[in-house]
């Protein structure tokens, strides 16, 4: 039976990783829907050679072997480890890390080879990392404000967010393009359709804005027009309805696996104001 578990990150790399995991298949093979999340993530199959999923803007769908295992690091939007390229490069691929760490990942291969186990394997990967932004990645600042800026629950205008910025319209383009791989308006709405799925995962309650509850309410909340709307871009990222993605459940989705390390930072700043004067 294939399981997956996401478990928060090492507390030096809270600020760039979302999440990290485990997953394992059985006996049969597993197809497995990777959604657009606004970041990267590294794979890495114990055994098997370590690929970057760069920023997906459409479902991908990967059949991941039987009893295969393999540890991941899903990068907040507008993070990532070192490449060699700008992120708007690297849309919609995957690549072998090979390609992109020349040198230094057939040492990491062969010391998570020693691990011996998927959770000593997981904890050597992130200290490859740690060791990484410490010393060569340079995140920067004003596209992680323009991330939390874009965030769904205080839905603003690219242009104000430009301005609260200091840069032009365009200039927060063009850097938004190199370091999260995707335009301001393109991550806004993932953002967006991230933001309902982290409600739809906790199990939240709608508020109950303009009379609406359940889904409808929770694609009201988080700044969706109407649960239409909701659908329309639900079927656009991951090739599904809503309720086909969710198995029918507002508190699960239809993989059943548990995300909580992965939302709970996300509607942690729910109600926190983004911009500041």
């Amino acid at each position: 039976m294939e399981c997956y578990v996401e478990r928060p990150p090492l507390p030096g790399l809270a600020g760039v990783v979302r999440t990290v995991w485990i997953q394992r298949t059985g006996e049969a093979a597993y197809v497995q829907r990777h959604l657009p999340t606004g970041g990267v993530e590294i794979h890495f199959p114990l055994g098997g050679h370590p690929q970057l999923v760069g920023p997906l803007t459409r479902p991908e769908i990967e059949v991941i072997p039987a009893h295969t295992t393999i540890v991941g690091v899903r990068f907040h939007p507008g993070t990532a480890p070192p490449l060699p390229t700008v992120l708007d490069d690297l849309v919609d691929q995957r690549l072998g890390l090979s390609e992109l760490w020349r040198g230094s990942v057939e040492r990491l291969v062969e010391a998570v080879a020693r691990a011996g186990d998927p959770e000593r394997a997981l904890m050597v990967v992130q200290a490859h990392l740690l060791q990484e932004f410490r010393r060569t990645v340079r995140v920067d600042p004003l596209v992680g404000d323009a991330v939390k800026a874009l965030m769904p629950w205080h839905p603003v205008n690219i242009d104000t967010v430009a301005t609260h910025l200091a840069l032009s319209a365009s200039q927060l383009r063009r850097r938004c393009l190199h370091a999260v791989g995707v335009s301001p308006k393109v991550l806004q709405r993932t953002l967006r359709f991230q933001g309902f799925l982290a409600l739809a995962q906790a199990g939240a309650t709608a508020t109950g804005r303009r009379g609406a509850d359940g889904m409808a309410g929770l694609a009201i909340d988080v700044g969706y027009a109407d649960q239409a709307h909701l659908s329309r871009e639900c079927l656009r990222l991951t090739g599904l309805t809503p309720r086909a993605l969710l198995g029918g459940d507002l508190d699960r989705c239809a993989c059943v696996h548990d995300h909580s390390a992965s939302y709970g930072p996300f509607l942690a700043i729910r109600s926190r104001p983004l911009l500041r004067g």
